[in-house]
């Protein structure tokens, strides 16, 4: 199943790069930036070819299409290292996860064809209080913080921390 997800997504990618054409105006001056060569490569957009915006957002994944917001969230989860420090704008539903010692949150993207997920959690800056303060699970939600990693047990996790949250 994870490869036939693999191979999907792979083909929506290209699908989706096809049907773009050089008449369609930047999303941003981020996109703007990078070269006609890896425009038509997504695998070469990533952290490394980011371009900050005015308002210092590193990466914005707002301004990308589905397709691309999930293969960008994959590419932080296989190469971390490159995204390290780098501020992150996602848009998606708001989870909760809480384990007997813990509780998480996240902001969830999904493919193309909305069958699978994944998500990036953060740590909201500030003084706030579950459940008082945050929205209700699966709230569209807008999340901007730097991107970081941490260990928990034998797992790598990835956070935004000190991150602004809107809903």
């Amino acid at each position: 199943m994870r490869k036939f997800t693999c191979i999907l997504t792979a083909v929506l990618m290209l699908v989706s790069l096809a049907a773009c054409g050089n008449s369609a105006k930047p999303a941003n001056d981020a996109t703007a930036a990078v070269s006609e060569t890896q425009a038509a490569d997504p695998a070469t957009e990533s952290a490394q070819t980011a371009v900050p915006s005015a308002d210092g957002v590193d990466i914005d994944l707002t301004a990308m299409s589905g397709t691309m917001v999930y293969s960008e969230v994959l590419n932080m989860q296989q190469k971390p290292d490159e995204y390290y420090g780098k501020i992150v704008r996602m848009k998606g539903p708001f989870n909760v996860t809480e384990t007997k010692d813990n509780r998480y949150f996240a902001c969830v993207v999904k493919d193309a064809t909305a069958c699978c997920a994944t998500g990036i959690e953060f740590e909201w800056a500030g003084d706030h209080s579950y459940p008082e303060d945050y929205p209700k699970p699966d709230t569209e939600i807008t999340v901007t913080g730097e991107f970081t990693t941490y260990t928990e047990g034998n797992s790598k996790y990835l956070q935004l921390k000190n991150a602004e949250v809107q809903f």
